[in-house]
């Protein structure tokens, strides 16, 4: 095979993956836990052509130079390499939500390119391989290739260091709804906040608390324990947040409204309501209820004028092959 397509979900962490042990190969130092967001998808087509000269990146309809077509092409050399094969690619994208927003728009992408990549050269690998080579790009897209909630364990090695899923997706009708206040593309991309975070005076201690809160979290999951899960989730997402405003250089990713909606969450919920907040590395808040809620959540969000938008998700699927879209 030549071409292939592939659609990955982005994930949203409820314990979160902040700093590399090694920096080239991504490797976290703490296992992490998520659920994928089956309407945050990127889908992405891979063609190796012996006609192009360098490979040729187009991100939502834009061509790409620089930085992030690097990025992309030194992915393709892993592949490449694995398939013993030499021949440039042209690299098609598009994704359902903002990038660069702290929707985890790399995750689902990466996931993507690696999937279709490596179908396109006509390599078939099982999921922990996939996985492990989607880490390579984004360390989060580890979490992108299986399906539904997801673990990514922490190891020293390469091949270690994967994701696997604890629970299907239809396991638990979690919703995560992404309340949109910003599109702006944050001005510090996860990749230099990893290395800033080393810094912290405070990361060392987070590392070891990890070592319990892990189990913890995985079994209110397992446990459909939201009186768990919930405040879990929100330390877990404020002490990631302490760690980047403690890093060298400080990274204050918030915006205005979004600490504006935090405390709205901490209002609703001490109204009745049972929704819990979360945040990766970006100003929009991920709003965490169970099905009976989302209506209920979605009613609250329409009347913040501040919130731009929303994108409501249940827990998405694997990675996958699809036929390549229609031109």
């Amino acid at each position: 095979m030549t071409s292939a397509t592939a659609v990955a979900c982005a994930n949203i962490a409820f314990v979160k993956y902040w700093g590399n042990l090694s920096p080239d190969l991504r490797l976290p130092f703490n296992s992490s836990l998520s659920m994928n967001l089956s309407a945050a998808t990127t889908t992405t087509t891979v063609r190796f052509d012996p006609g192009l000269a360098s490979d040729h990146v187009v991100i939502d309809g834009e061509a790409r130079a620089g930085a992030p077509r690097d990025r992309v092409a030194h992915h393709l050399d892993l592949v490449r390499a694995r398939a013993g094969i030499g021949t440039h690619a042209a690299v098609e994208s598009s994704n359902s939500f903002p990038m660069g927003t702290g929707i985890a728009s790399s995750a689902s992408a990466f996931a993507a390119l690696s999937l279709a990549a490596t179908a396109a050269a006509g390599l078939s690998l099982p999921e922990p391989e996939l996985s492990a080579l989607a880490r390579r790009g984004s360390g989060s897209a580890a979490r992108s290739v299986p399906p539904g909630f997801v673990e990514w364990h922490a190891a020293g090695d390469h091949a270690a260091s994967f994701a696997a899923s604890f629970a299907p997706p239809e396991h638990w009708d979690l919703r995560d709804i992404v309340a949109v206040v910003s599109r702006d593309h944050k001005r510090t991309g996860s990749t230099d906040g990893h290395g800033a975070a080393l810094a912290s005076p405070f990361f060392a201690a987070r590392i070891a608390g990890l070592q319990a809160e892990v189990p913890r979290v995985r079994q209110a999951i397992l446990d459909r324990d939201m009186a768990v899960l919930g405040p879990a989730i929100e330390a877990e997402a404020l002490a990631l947040h302490a760690i980047a405003l403690t890093g060298r250089p400080a990274l204050l990713y918030w915006a205005p409204a979004t600490v504006a909606l935090l405390h709205q969450v901490h209002a609703w919920r001490d109204a009745g309501l049972p929704v819990w907040f979360t945040l990766d590395a970006g100003p929009n808040v991920h709003l965490i209820c169970d099905g009976a809620a989302a209506g209920d959540v979605e009613g609250c969000l329409r009347q913040l004028d501040y919130v731009e938008s929303w994108l409501h998700n249940h827990a998405g699927g694997a990675a996958r092959l699809v036929p390549a879209p229609a031109v």
